[in-house]
């Protein structure tokens, strides 16, 4: 498998903020020289006749502290951050990025950019520990082909080794990028036990390496700070001669946060989706009810008759007492199923199942919840539980997401190798505590596993997969190849043992690989000190199997598997492949040694202190001096006039109380996407409620309940076979094939119009000390990219745009980013009036963003204009519905349905539950169903799913055959031009499969469904 990487606008803006810090530093091409005393900024260092290379070049004087503080305070601005009031160093940047969404990623792309706009080349990454210095490494090495076709280059990279000093030199000397990896431990020793980095080496031509590198001038990126910056390292950096330093972390400390330019924090990574919900499986030890007999109450189980129990309990067989588990109903008495065990002759009958609190009750009055164990719990028997629960929420979401081609990964974190692996006298390997149990767990669980219909290829996949071959080990290998305890350093949190994790690292992509035969491996155990130095995107369990101790932090154990999940393409399953919910797929359960309230109210302490910063009320001066955005990208920054008005309209809209709290109509609202703005500013209204997203809200971080009230919808076979729905069905389950057949000619000069008229790009200006430059002779040839090269070096002032020295390929970028033809892209840039087109040597990259905007507008305009669609003779299988798992938590995102083609129905929004609660209780409704997403509709801006397919008995309504879209308001100018074009893609298929018997039509409510039926 061959990870796949995304341009993602939120790395995007955080490379952005770096570059835009230094608008106004000219591109300079690096140029080789010898001659060092002339005033000419010089990209060259030679500190003797054998040796020449380039260095960074230097920040210009017109960029005074001033300017550079200006552009921060902007840039702080529009991101929602306090203002700095001065420059802290220069130059110290921080950039805040929660675990999982890409951290490395993004600093490697700001290196990119850095080097496209400015020249600047020579980059040195610090990190906190060998273990996070081979994770980078690594990470260099998948990417690069990623880079190199968008910036077509490659960087040169290296781990610094002090035996290998070439290296070094190869780093100064050569001009393109360039960037050394770095431990701390690697510069920071003094006294007798001094780094090599500091020596006079006679291998090195008796100089010091250090002072090679520092004059390069680097640009230093600090990767995860807090770990690598104590008061001493601080002190060694500055020997690097840093032109600025970069610090990337999800947690910085309060007390070294210098001149904050981006932030994507934990609350803002959660909102966004771009990180997994976090759900937690709790344990709770009850000694209240004075009882030595053993119970574990694993689940309930939820059906359409009564709910039953899955409990475990002692049983004595011919061999001795053992532990089962069993799926009860309400009278099972576990004295007679235990081979009469005096511990469960007090009355352990069960007398209540309760699906509502997911509880049973005995008839002695004890009574247990989901995750409740009492009696006699050895540490043991305590980490046998958290295994089970660990392969049972494994299986369970490994059959959700095995028909999406997505492979599960489980994570246990133990202490000591011995519990997992051991060796006997011979040196052969043999189990540990651990890995029986695991293996015990396993097999008992897969032995009882009850499968439904469609789940044969899981099963065969299963059967593939024998119990001894599905866990591994991944820790550190001593000489003879035995398993062995890691070696943390004194007062680090993650292990130096580089075989450990090359171990883990080599198995990056393996690891996903579904193919039972070449990795069948799904369950992995690690040391606990490797928690910081690994992850994987398809962990969706992590269970740490020891004592928790305070010094743990819950963040760090669950950020092992915050990374979105990739399919078996090496495709990240985010809102552009999945459309829907990030977070139906997205989900990382934690199996905790402690209760779900003790541990969601330990992680929510840890959150809250991470995003401390943020404001927790909305006020009027919440909005007041912030940047916002209207539809067409202009910014206007907010008065104080236009923040009381917003202020005010909140409050009206019933959106937060008397102390600015956010209310739950705000979510209902916001989730329906119904969010009502001041009119004021109501063409800005994302903008709004980005500002108000920046309150901290303990709501939107509360973990979920693994446990409560989970339901897997199973389809009503009854249903299924009334003739209602097979009328339905024969209706709409035809496929079709679309063709678009507009006039090219005619949509280039809708674009021509719609760029002359709409086409806005702000200036940028300002002040620099550059070469000369050639003329611009023509439009054709700023178009081509041939404008702007520099011919020599010379000194005077000049004022031009920020980005005037880098040469473009606008026709391919808008070829790219259209999907027009070159001449059609050609003949619209030619078409547009030239004071428009002079817009793009002011802000090239603006004006390439927004004119594939507004092309692309025109281009979805055209397409529903001239579409037409073709019934074919393929159909869609019932297997759409009884192919899948779709589970949900009643009370949170399902509900209990009557009418529904299954027993259960998942929501996306309140709207979509009133909705359906509306069709459940009206009488003229026969059956209706929440169309799955493996029923879609082809269209030539992506799949197109409808939400709704429902059937009307016969009767007063005319047509009895309705597919609706819900929205949370049906304002045409709210729905998003591509959203339109899907929808008139929709109506145009269902005209030509059905002949006009079945609508299809979006609305808001069941009340504006029945005026379109009843017309």
């Amino acid at each position: 498998m061959k990870l796949q990487f995304k341009h993602q606008k939120f790395q995007a803006d955080a490379a952005k903020a770096v570059v835009d810090v230094f608008a106004g530093q000219p591109y300079l091409t690096p140029s080789y020289m010898m001659d060092k005393g002339s005033g000419v900024y010089q990209q060259t260092i030679s500190e003797e006749e054998d040796f020449t290379g380039w260095s960074n070049q230097k920040i210009i004087p017109e960029l005074n502290d001033h300017i550079i503080l200006d552009h921060i305070q902007k840039l702080q601005r529009v991101h929602q951050i306090e203002p700095s009031h001065k420059l802290e160093g220069r130059y110290n940047l921080t950039i805040e990025m929660e675990t999982g969404v890409g951290k490395t990623y993004t600093y490697i792309k700001t290196m990119y950019e850095l080097n496209k706009h400015y020249g600047w080349s020579k980059f040195i990454v610090v990190v906190p520990s060998i273990a996070i210095r081979e994770g980078v490494y690594k990470s260099f090495q998948i990417t690069q082909e990623h880079f190199a076709e968008e910036y077509g280059k490659k960087i040169r990279f290296f781990i610094y080794n002090s035996s290998q000093l070439t290296e070094i030199d190869r780093f100064a000397s050569d001009s393109s990028i360039n960037v050394m990896i770095i431990n701390s431990q690697a510069f920071n020793a003094k006294g007798k036990d001094a780094r090599r980095i500091y020596m006079n080496l006679d291998e090195f031509r008796s100089r010091r390496p250090i002072d090679i590198i520092a004059k390069t001038n680097p640009i230093l990126i600090i990767d995860e700070p807090q770990s690598v910056e104590g008061k001493q390292t601080k002190e060694n950096l500055k020997q690097f001669n840093p032109l600025m330093t970069l610090r990337y972390s999800a947690t910085h400390k309060s007390d070294s946060i210098y001149n904050m330019i981006y932030r994507l924090d934990a609350m803002e990574a959660y909102n966004k989706r771009l990180v997994k919900k976090i759900a937690v499986k709790g344990i709770t030890e009850s000694g209240s009810t004075a009882t030595e007999s053993y119970i574990y109450l694993e689940s309930i189980n939820l059906s359409k008759a009564a709910p039953t129990a899955t409990i475990q309990f002692d049983t004595k067989g011919s061999t001795g007492i053992r532990k089962i588990t069993r799926t009860v109903s309400e009278g099972y008495n576990l004295y007679d199923n235990s081979g009469q065990m005096e511990e469960y002759k007090q009355g352990f009958v069960v007398s209540r199942i309760d699906g509502r609190d997911d509880s049973v009750e005995f008839i002695n009055g004890i009574k247990l919840y989901a995750g409740d164990v009492i009696g006699k719990v050895s540490e043991d028997q305590l980490r046998r539980i958290q295994i089970r629960e660990t392969i049972l929420s494994h299986i369970q979401r490994e059959r959700e997401l095995f028909y999406k081609g997505i492979k599960v990964l489980s994570l246990f974190f133990i202490d000591e190798v011995a519990k997992y692996k051991q060796y006997d006298a011979a040196g052969q390997p043999m189990n540990g505590s651990y890995a029986e149990m695991f293996e015990e767990e396993y097999k008992d669980v897969i032995g009882n596993l009850q499968i439904g219909m469609g789940e044969d290829d899981y099963m065969k996949y299963l059967s593939a997969i024998s119990a001894d071959k599905t866990h591994a080990g991944y820790f550190s290998i001593d000489k003879k190849g035995k398993m062995i305890d890691s070696k943390v350093a004194r007062k680090e949190t993650t292990t130096d043992d580089v075989d450990a994790y090359d171990l883990i690292m080599k198995n990056k992509e393996l690891l996903l690989d579904r193919n039972p035969k070449k990795s069948p491996v799904r369950f992995i155990f690690s040391h606990s000190a490797l928690r910081e130095g690994w992850d994987n995107p398809n962990v969706f369990q992590i269970c740490t199997l020891k004592q928790s101790s305070s010094d743990v932090r819950k963040r760090q154990e669950v950020g092992r598997g915050l990374r979105l999940c990739v399919n078996q393409d090496g495709e990240r399953m985010d809102t552009n492949v999945l459309g829907g919910d990030v977070h139906n797929v997205n989900v990382l359960t934690v199996i905790a040694s402690e209760s779900y309230d003790s541990f969601a109210k330990g992680l929510q302490s840890e959150l809250a202190e991470a995003v401390a910063d943020r404001p927790k009320a909305v006020t009027a001066e919440l909005f007041i001096g912030k940047v916002i955005k209207d539809d067409k990208g202009n910014e206007q920054v907010v008065d104080g006039d236009t923040g009381r008005a917003i202020h005010f309209d909140l409050i009206v809209n019933g959106y937060i109380d008397k102390k600015g709290v956010l209310t739950d109509k705000y979510y209902e609202d916001k989730a329906n996407g119904d969010i009502k703005i001041a009119d004021e500013v109501a063409d800005s209204a994302p903008s709004v409620i980005a500002i108000i997203d920046s309150i901290y809200d303990s709501r939107a971080m509360q973990p979920e309940d693994a446990r409560k009230n989970n339901v897997e919808l199973s389809v009503d076979e009854d249903k299924l076979a009334m003739p209602e729905f097979k009328a339905l069905w024969s209706q709409i389950n035809s496929k079709s094939v679309y063709v678009v057949d507009f006039d090219t000619d005619e949509l280039v000069q809708k674009a021509i119009a719609s760029l002359d008229k709409k086409l806005n790009v702000s200036k940028i200006y300002f002040k620099v000390e550059t070469g000369a430059m050639e003329q611009i002779r023509s439009k054709e040839e700023l178009m081509s990219g041939a404008a702007f090269v520099k011919e020599e070096i010379e000194n005077y002032k000049h004022t031009i745009s920020a980005s005037s020295n880098i040469k473009y390929d606008l026709i391919g970028k808008l070829v790219d980013e259209t999907g027009l033809t070159r001449k059609a892209i050609i003949q619209i840039l030619q078409g547009i009036d030239a004071y428009v087109f002079d817009q793009f040597k002011l802000n090239p990259e603006e004006f390439i963003i927004k004119a594939a905007g507004l092309i692309n507008d025109e281009k979805a305009t055209a397409i529903i204009e001239h579409i037409t669609y073709d019934v074919m003779d393929e159909k869609y299988d019932t297997t759409v519905f009884t192919d899948l798992t779709i589970k949900g938590r009643l009370g949170h995102n399902a509900m209990k349905a009557k009418k529904h083609l299954y027993d259960h129905l998942v929501y996306d929004s309140t709207n979509e539950q009133s909705f359906a609660t509306e069709l459940d209780t009206n009488k003229d409704v026969a059956v209706y169903v929440k169309l799955p997403d493996g029923f879609y509709i082809s269209t030539p801006v992506g799949k197109y799913n409808p939400d709704w397919a429902i059937a009307f008995y016969e009767g007063n309504i005319k047509h009895i055959y309705f597919i609706a879209e819900t929205k949370g308001s049906m304002n045409s100018m709210q729905l998003r031009l591509i959203e339109e074009s899907k929808i008139h893609c929709a109506r145009e298929h269902f005209k030509a499969i059905s002949n006009g018997n079945v609508v299809y039509d979006v609305v808001d409510s069941y009340k504006s469904l029945l005026e379109k039926v009843m017309k």
